[in-house]
């Protein structure tokens, strides 16, 4: 089906679409003249959805409700993440949609290397220990003590955006990256080497960190497998700033619990909010952040840069909008 037009700016009306993110007030700073709202929770995201013509929404999306926004022409998301998304039924329906690709790339890149230095540095034993008032001695097992980043080697899983931005980080503290993408003739992105994404299970022994970094499709789903999580070493440490789904989880508690890997930093698990009874809150081998890799104070304005583009793009009549999808 055709695009549906974009109607003009004088008559436009968008729903922002966030139980956090201050989207309406950061957009009324822009003095747009737009008129807009925001819902801060689902049913009045349901209520405002009649008369958007533009909705810039993450989660709080669910596809049955393109049968309730008969006016609606454009949906910006306000995440990079888009599998919340049913791509055909929106194509269907003649509406647009853009991601949010590359609004937090800066945030999860530096949050992936916050987690290795924080494992590395036992930052997160440090935290524990100051809470139980407890100085804790030198290690005297070298195995077992603090170390360096810099002369290790890193594995990034996915080098879009935030891959490539880690790859600088990486470089700046002496990490010798190994890149794994679909496709490598697309470039190393700054990274040493480059390998195609069916090569990771071979990869994987190489690697001091495996970080992961890509985005969840059909492809990536269950990309680190049991088999891949089997390969690494010992000493090496799994950092997923990625999505849950792109590990096997079960795989990872096993090697975790069994110590036949070392470490793990997960910003994402594969059921959010994590359940109570995850053995993952109790394995003192993993540091745990709630999906907050990708937050920064700059959030809400970054989206809206996008969204303002995009609309620019849509009123001059162009087909290629930032980060289009459909």
């Amino acid at each position: 089906m055709p695009h549906r037009p974009l109607p003009p700016r004088n008559k436009l009306n968008i729903v922002f679409a966030h139980g956090a993110y201050q989207m309406a007030a950061r957009f009324a700073a822009r003095d747009t003249g737009i008129a807009h709202c925001q819902a801060w929770s689902l049913d009045e995201f349901k209520a405002t959805l009649p008369t958007a013509d533009v909705v810039s929404v993450s989660m709080m999306w669910k596809n049955e409700l393109i049968e309730q926004a008969p006016r609606l022409v454009f949906i910006q998301s306000i995440s990079a993440g888009l599998d919340q998304y049913d791509r055909a039924k929106l194509q269907a329906a003649g509406i647009r949609l853009a991601g949010g690709a590359g609004v937090n790339a800066r945030a999860v890149a530096e949050h992936a290397i916050a987690l290795m230095l924080a494992l590395k540095r036992h930052l997160h034993t440090g935290r524990d220990n100051q809470v139980a008032r407890h100085w804790r001695g030198m290690i005297s097992n070298p195995a077992e003590r603090e170390d360096e980043l810099g002369g290790k080697t890193v594995l990034v899983v996915g080098l879009g955006r935030i891959g490539a931005r880690f790859v600088q980080l990486a470089k700046a503290f002496d990490l010798h990256v190994i890149g794994v993408r679909r496709d490598p003739s697309k470039g190393a992105a700054g990274a040493d080497e480059v390998h195609a994404a069916g090569r990771l299970a071979d990869l994987a022994p190489r690697a001091d960190f495996v970080v992961l970094t890509s985005a969840l499709t059909p492809e990536t789903e269950g990309l680190v497998s049991a088999a891949v999580i089997a390969r690494m070493r010992p000493s090496a440490t799994l950092i997923n700033v990625s999505r849950g789904r792109v590990v096997d989880e079960a795989a990872l508690i096993a090697a975790l619990t069994e110590k036949r890997i070392a470490a793990a930093g997960l910003d994402v698990t594969r059921v959010e909010p994590l359940p109570g009874a995850s053995p993952l809150w109790t394995t003192p081998n993993v540091l745990i952040t709630p999906h907050t890799a990708g937050e920064t104070q700059a959030y809400e304005d970054n989206v809206i840069d996008i969204l303002l583009e995009n609309l620019e793009r849509q009123w001059r009549g162009e087909q290629e909008l930032v980060n289009g999808v459909v």
